[in-house]
């Protein structure tokens, strides 16, 4: 057998040790390069990352543009909020959570399932609104309490508080919480508890009162608790805005208009500035700021006289007899009818197998274009249109603004109505009839109008023929937006003049509203009654009528107009008014403007100094009762 051979232990373990050496080196050295990357080489980056998981960056939100009227009572402004928002990603368990809170500052079992919902629907990272309105003490211990109430930041903001929450609601509008819809993109509207309009003007012109969010660098512990505040960028408040509106107008108009379904509008007939925008009933703006009650809101939709609704520029009405100056006009424009021309009025007028009342069932007699306005004559209107046809009436409707919208400047604005053949054709498909060109003549049938609407029409009338639109904010920041040039309508001035005469004549002539005559050391008002049916006497309703003892019942009672200007002889001021349901323009309607104007001409806001944005003024509705006029 062969010698095994010898093995030098020697030589073994210098091998192994060699081979572990050069594990040791290779390992140690892979260690140093990946500390030398991470220490030398990528240094900033995790120094980086240190500080964002130490400092935080929190969005700070502006406050609101303030509001002032046009004489520098403060309408809206802020007030200091102080509330609770919670991080879910950061709660461990949010409904526990929640519990704790309410220990300390109470939540409303009804907010607190909302928070559980808004927290499932939107990003974990995004802050949700707990509760606003803390008192000083519930805001003090919640920061004490803070890291043990992880996800919880104690918060000071602002809400928005309307001085003249009930008289301008309308006008104004409220803010209210961001919902899900609207602009989450918008870090902005990200910011826990911010605020954006939602109605009238605080909805129209929400971007400029919004402002521009600050910036805030936190450091905070691992629980999330605020240590120190490293710096802050200030936010920049948003753009104060001064409406055209008088508050002590507004409010002699409201007052004026209590207990009725109703509107008023009050112009300038020059600059198109709105004074007053009276709609009732109405509601408190202020029961919407931080977000209303389901029990409340579900208690205003269902209100059967409509609050939210505003009047003056989503009531559509037939415009009655209030659209006879179209029509007169019209047939001057035209040529075709002479102011001197007249019909004598039996009381009924006859086209072909149809026949057509006028209100006074035993007629008026003779009657000229003048006598025609100022007696109101149906029988005359219907006659003139039929003459010149509904295209030539429906065109000049359009010139006095009857179907502009003017939704640029008024949420939710409604169009008016001026219907013509094509109209119908396009829209119901089917062809034009005569007999509903003469029912267009006297405001019923197709034609629809708001009370904004019809004060434009009376402006555009009382100024000789300007084309003056409707404004609702005076100066926006250093910015005046009022038009400085109105566009002259084709209207000639002969025909304006013998409607303006005619109109006088209504009030001061012993015309329809001759009961609503003023005479203010010689200044005196010039209008147009109105009256529009809203349901027709069938059978049915007559019989109805007489079982109820002859009272006809009120959703079936005529809704009552009046326009008018002032002063007859230089004119200024223009007005608009319906009543729902009044009755008539000479009942209802005329002795409403009547007062509205006495009151107008007797403040004469058109001649007093506007407020300036950049004045050393804020006044509060407490101090509209001293307003001087």
């Amino acid at each position: 057998m062969a010698d095994k051979p010898v093995v030098n232990d020697k030589a073994r373990f210098t091998r192994r040790a060699l081979i572990l050496g050069g594990l040791q080196v290779g390992a140690f050295g892979a260690l140093g390069a990946r500390l030398y990357q991470m220490q030398i080489l990528d240094a900033d980056r995790y120094a980086t990352l240190s500080d964002e998981n130490r400092i935080n960056t929190r969005l700070v939100s502006p406050p609101r543009g303030q509001i002032y009227d046009r004489f520098g009572y403060l309408v809206a402004s802020n007030r200091d909020n102080l509330k609770i928002v919670v991080v879910p990603e950061d709660a461990d368990d949010l409904e526990a959570l929640l519990e704790r809170v309410s220990a300390i500052a109470p939540i409303d079992p009804k907010d607190r399932n909302l928070v559980l919902r808004r927290a499932l629907r939107q990003r974990a990272f995004v802050p949700v609104t707990v509760r606003e309105d803390l008192s000083w003490g519930q805001f003090a211990r919640l920061n004490v309490e803070g890291p043990d109430l992880p996800g919880v930041r104690p918060e000071a903001g602002y809400s928005r508080q309307y001085h003249f929450g009930k008289e301008l609601a309308h006008v104004v509008g409220y803010v209210g919480p961001v919902s899900e819809w609207e602009g989450s993109d918008n870090p902005l509207l990200l910011i826990p508890g911010h605020e954006i309009g939602k109605s009238g003007i605080e909805k129209v012109r929400d971007k400029e009162l919004r402002g521009t969010p600050g910036v805030r660098h936190v450091e905070v512990n691992a629980g999330g608790r605020v240590i120190r505040e490293l710096d802050r960028n200030p936010a920049a408040s948003g753009t104060d805005m001064v409406l055209t509106i008088d508050t002590q107008l507004q409010k002699f108009a409201l007052e004026r208009l209590e207990g009725e379904d109703a509107a008023a509008v009050v112009m300038d007939v020059h600059t198109g500035e709105v004074l007053a925008m009276a709609s009732v009933p109405g509601f408190d703006a202020n029961q919407f700021v931080g977000g209303m009650s389901s029990g409340n809101w579900r208690g205003l939709i269902r209100d059967p006289r409509k609050p939210l609704m505003n009047r003056t520029v989503q009531g559509r009405y037939p415009p009655g007899s209030t659209f006879k100056m179209v029509v007169a006009l019209a047939a001057l424009e035209s040529g075709m009818i002479k102011p001197e021309e007249g019909f004598r009025c039996t009381g009924r007028y006859f086209l072909g197998r149809s026949s057509f009342r006028c209100w006074r069932r035993s007629g008026h007699g003779f009657m000229n274009m003048h006598s025609a306005i100022q007696m109101s004559c149906d029988y005359y209107f219907y006659e003139v249109a039929n003459r010149i046809g509904i295209d030539r009436i429906a065109e000049m409707a359009n010139k006095l603004g009857l179907a502009a919208s003017y939704e640029e400047e008024f949420m939710n604005a409604k169009p008016g109505l001026i219907p013509t053949p094509a109209w119908k054709r396009a829209t119901l498909g089917e062809v034009w009839f005569p007999g509903e060109t003469v029912i267009a003549a006297i405001g019923q049938g197709y034609v629809l109008s708001t009370p904004l609407q019809l004060a434009v029409y009376a402006s555009r009338i009382a100024n000789g023929g300007y084309a003056v639109t409707p404004k609702l904010v005076r100066s926006l920041g250093d910015q005046l937006m009022l038009s400085k040039e109105v566009e002259k309508l084709d209207i000639s001035d002969a025909s304006l003049a013998i409607v303006k005469e005619a109109m006088n004549a209504v009030v001061n002539g012993g015309g329809t509203a001759a009961r609503s005559h003023f005479d203010l050391d010689g200044v005196m008002m010039a209008g147009k009654t109105g009256t529009s049916q809203v349901h027709g006497l069938t059978a049915a309703l007559q019989a109805k009528i007489r079982k109820n003892g002859g009272v006809t019942p009120r959703k079936y009672v005529d809704h009552a107009l009046f326009v008018a200007f002032a002063p007859v002889e230089e004119p200024r001021y223009a007005i608009a008014v319906v009543v729902e349901h009044g009755g008539g323009g000479s009942r209802a309607a005329a002795p409403v403007a009547k007062d509205i104007m006495m009151k107008v001409l007797e403040l004469d806001v058109a001649a007093k100094q506007a407020f300036e944005l950049d004045a050393p003024l804020g006044r509060t509705a407490e101090d509209v009762s001293t307003q001087d006029g």
